[in-house]
């Protein structure tokens, strides 16, 4: 999966975004286009004001001592500001009056602001606690990764936010309570994860006698490395400590009060279609997501066709490696044969971890080969943290910070290596790392000439659609050694043909849990507890599992349309530089972009 800022907010929407620090931008075409490019990193700054975790999450130590607002009232602001701006833009710029880059950036930001708009109406029906996240891990994730301790100033707004969480958790409780009230209650696999995780960040020293607890021993590390006197160390320890066991335990404990006081009024496992309103909410949410109007039934159809499709790729592999049966009973062999496994110990783990940075650094050893511009940030890969592994997805990426202080971090949940297959490594790593989100969402950033929302935004069918096609780019660059990684690989690609299927099926035709389980299953070797975790995911994230593949094959038409009509002049690293070099688009804006390389390409 994508990445996260406040990530995992949904991709298909505009990003969370940040200001940064002044960025050296290039010398606009005109005078209109300089005024819009001030007036839009204006607006961007204007709203992300209002998100003093965004801040954090890009490098600055604005508001360093608060969270987030998480009422109601504090969407409506938010949408009423970027309302203004809008209408403001219109009032003082034509798009004939500016150049081609910046007419982009105009019909950007009124479509950002039009598809937030329609998203709003829908804002009651997210659930803020599910297994795929909640503020009681979003919370420490921030401060253990992105709030940097260099002063005693930033160790006291640390302690701040401690306090602070304490709010957010009744904020969140509240709204979870007026949700309830409404007949909007999460699916009842949600709350025992949930509960859980929460639970996990009151485990350990001040909280018991144990060690350290996660936010502690985060915190000590980061105070010791300070430039303090020892008495004022002993006081900021001491004062986190007391932060730890009052308002955060407390708020921890609201919030945990109020997933049990709900669970009860769950009903089962349903699609939103059972929500008031779910239907129109879903179609949104697939506009959203897919940056197209492709309906229920026509991704559902899509993901059918391409489901085929795979699987015979997958029956030619299977009969390359001489196996002996059906592909269901290939299936099998792949996901239970010990061979396939890492061992579920710590040094199984760090071995899966060795093994996907070796692909990572293989595909940069050849990437001057296929991309004429690469990202300067660092990539790191890294296991999800213990505490948050019942909540986390199976990968993630997690991009680095404007500054440059913090590496793109490619994550992976090593919960459980029994269901860990050894044959996916590599595909989830190109996905995840390089040539994928790394690839596309790190050089985005150091993109210059375009506003801050366009380096910091994105759009779902755009950004997974790269990670998805790289993939397929990956078999090209070298980075599967034999069969069975490339099995691996198509294992991906079904499975992304198969969201098509199960995200529609769930929330359109009413399908079960049960059901797209079994669906899931008889058409891929993904292991049961990925199964579960993923299906878990669709119901939680309407129309998100859609933009994928939808983006995958909206690339994969736009390179055969260059191949065919370039012919010999067709250069692998031209394209990617004209789907990469404009950063994130809409489908439709991407499209017109390779076809304008084409025709320039051709005169």
């Amino acid at each position: 999966m994508r990445f996260t800022l406040a990530l995992l907010l949904a991709c298909a929407t505009p990003l969370a975004f940040a200001p940064v620090p002044a960025i050296a931008q290039t010398a606009p075409e005109n005078v209109q286009d300089a005024a819009l490019l001030q007036f839009l990193d204006q607006a961007f700054d204007e709203r992300v004001s209002l998100q003093p975790e965004t801040l954090t999450q890009l490098g600055l130590k604005t508001d360093n001592d608060r969270l987030n607002d998480y009422t109601d009232a504090a969407a409506v602001r938010e949408q009423a500001l970027a309302e203004r701006q809008l209408k403001e833009m219109r009032a003082r710029f034509r798009p004939e009056h500016l150049s081609k880059g910046a007419q982009i950036s105009f019909r950007l930001f009124e479509y950002d602001v039009e598809r937030s708009r329609k998203a709003f109406a829908f804002r009651k029906l997210r659930f803020p606690v599910t297994t795929n996240g909640s503020p009681a891990g979003d919370i420490p994730v921030l401060l253990i990764n992105n709030h940097k301790v260099d002063t005693v100033a930033d160790a006291e707004a640390y302690i701040a936010r401690l306090r602070d969480t304490e709010r957010v958790m009744r904020e969140v409780a509240a709204n979870m309570r007026e949700q309830a009230a409404q007949g909007v209650v999460p699916n009842i696999v949600n709350f025992a994860p949930a509960r859980a995780d929460a639970g996990k960040v009151l485990v350990g020293a001040p909280f018991d006698s144990g060690p350290d607890s996660t936010l502690m021993a985060d915190f000590r590390k980061k105070v010791g490395a300070l430039d303090a006197p020892p008495a004022v160390k002993e006081k900021l320890l001491a004062d986190a400590s007391a932060a730890l066991t009052g308002p955060l335990r407390t708020g921890y404990n609201v919030l945990i009060a109020a997933i049990d006081e709900v669970a009860p009024l769950s009903k089962g496992n349903f699609g939103v279609w059972s929500l008031p309103g779910g239907d129109a909410y879903y179609a949104d949410q697939l506009e959203s997501a897919t940056t197209t109007n492709l309906t229920a039934d026509q991704i559902h159809a899509l993901g059918l066709k391409q489901v085929a499709a795979i699987r015979q790729e997958m029956e030619a592999i299977k009969r390359e490696v001489g196996f002996e049966g059906t592909l269901n009973q290939f299936f099998d062999h792949i996901r239970t044969d010990p061979e396939f496994k890492y061992p579920n110990t710590d040094a199984g783990r760090e071995t899966y971890l060795k093994d996907a940075r070796a692909v990572i650094a293989s595909v940069m050893d050849v990437a001057p080969r296929y991309f004429s511009v690469l990202p300067k940030a660092a990539l790191e890969v890294r296991a999800v943290e213990k505490w948050r592994e019942a909540t986390a997805p199976t990968a993630f990426y997690n991009q680095p910070s404007a500054d440059g202080s913090r590496p793109g971090i490619y994550y992976v949940n090593l919960v459980d290596m029994n269901q860990t297959q050894k044959v996916q490594v590599a595909g989830i790593s190109v996905h995840e790392g390089a040539p994928g989100h790394h690839f596309q969402i790190a050089r985005q950033q150091e993109l210059t000439g375009i506003p801050k929302f366009r380096m910091f935004g994105g759009y779902g069918a755009y950004i997974e659609g790269w990670g998805l096609y790289s993939e397929r780019l990956a078999d090209e660059m070298g980075a599967y050694k034999g069969p069975y990684e490339r099995f691996g690989m198509l294992s991906l690609q079904v499975w992304r043909a198969i969201r098509l299927v199960l995200d529609t099926g769930i929330h359109s035709k009413r399908w079960t849990r049960d059901q797209a389980i079994a669906y899931f299953r008889a058409n891929s070797s993904v292991s049961d507890t990925d199964i579960a975790r993923e299906v878990d995911r669709y119901f939680n994230w309407p129309g998100q599992a859609t933009s994928y593949m939808v983006g995958q094959l909206k690339i994969a038409e736009l390179r055969a349309r260059a191949e065919r009509e370039l012919g010999q002049r067709f250069d692998i690293r031209e394209f990617h530089e004209a789907v990469l070099s404009e950063g994130a688009l809409p489908l439709n804006v991407l499209e017109e972009q390779v076809d304008q390389y084409i025709a320039a390409k051709r005169r």
